[in-house]
């Protein structure tokens, strides 16, 4: 959510200095990149919820094991209790007139009870049964849901050597290829890209990107945020630029302009987002970390659309 505010500030500040048109995609971009921001967060609440539900399930079966238990137990001493009762009114059937009233009373008694420890017995394991059903049903759901998410786990890692391997002849020029939290992220020092203060893409970063646009014209179920980012040295030139801010936002904007001529590419897959000097990787303390700030980070997560449809199904 930061990431979108910072987003949105961006735009609201490049208003003033940018075209109406770009300013538009931007914000169209952006617009987009929040809502799938808070549909993944609602798809992975939801995905907790089952976890937690299918717990309570887990936890309602035993108690229903054990009351079934219980009243089978309640059931054979019954039993018990009446055949020794059968017994004494066999014995005493030809002694005691009275003796056998009081035993058909208690026999019936016991008949009474033993009939509603028969219905309780056989409702409770109806329950068993429907809890086991529901049980097995979440079961397989979160299995399910398990194997989507290592497949999406295992094509994220595929994707990342893949790039590594098309990006290898710009190892030690600052280029980074690292996969974490479910995502992968090339990351490509300015020196590689642009001269300082432009936002023009020379020809040796333009090679690194249109290599990596050819690896993601292979997967169109990946998504792909693009960020530019800065030093925190303010930015001191004149004429269409105003700030870090905004030359990040152009350079991100570069780096999206060369993956769309790739036409297997679709659009609707790429976001460029501005960051400023604000997410730096580095101290600025020092010329070192601060070439390692001035970046851009290419960001490629998979869409989340069969989790999604999975987590939506009615049981």
């Amino acid at each position: 959510m930061k990431k979108i505010i910072f987003s949105l500030s961006a735009l609201l500040l490049l208003s003033s200095c940018v075209s109406s048109k770009v300013y538009n995609e931007l914000e169209e971009e952006h617009a987009d990149l929040k809502r799938e921001n808070r549909q993944m967060e609602s798809e992975l609440e939801n995905y907790r919820d089952m976890e937690t539900e299918f717990k309570a399930l887990q936890e309602d079966y035993a108690e229903a094991t054990s009351e079934r238990d219980r009243l089978k137990n309640e059931l054979e001493s019954l039993h018990r209790n009446h055949e020794q009762l059968q017994e004494s009114y066999d014995a005493l059937e030809e002694n005691s007139s009275e003796a056998i009233a009081e035993n058909s009373r208690q026999n019936r008694e016991l008949l009474a009870q033993l009939e509603e420890k028969e219905k309780a017995l056989a409702e409770e394991q109806s329950r068993l049964d429907k809890l086991q059903r529901d049980l097995e049903s979440r079961s397989r759901r979160i299995d399910e849901l398990e194997s989507l998410i290592a497949a999406k786990d295992e094509k994220m890692n595929a994707l990342k050597n893949a790039i590594s391997n098309a990006l290898t002849s710009f190892e030690g020029k600052g280029l980074t290829v690292e996969q974490r939290d479910g995502k992968v992220y090339v990351s490509m020092e300015n020196k590689l890209l642009f001269s300082s203060g432009s936002w023009a893409v020379n020809a040796e970063g333009k090679q690194a990107v249109q290599q990596l646009g050819a690896v993601l014209a292979e997967n169109p179920d990946i998504a792909v945020l693009i960020e530019g980012h800065t030093d925190n040295v303010p930015y001191g030139g004149s004429g269409a630029l105003k700030n870090n801010w905004d030359l990040s936002t152009k350079r991100a904007t570069s780096i999206v302009e060369i993956l769309r001529q790739n036409n297997a590419i679709d659009p609707q897959n790429l976001t460029a987002a501005g960051r400023g000097e604000h997410l730096p990787v580095a101290t600025n303390e020092t010329s070192e970390g601060r070439s390692k700030n001035r970046r851009i980070e290419v960001i490629l997560e998979p869409k989340l659309d069969e989790v999604t449809k999975l987590i939506n199904e009615e049981d």
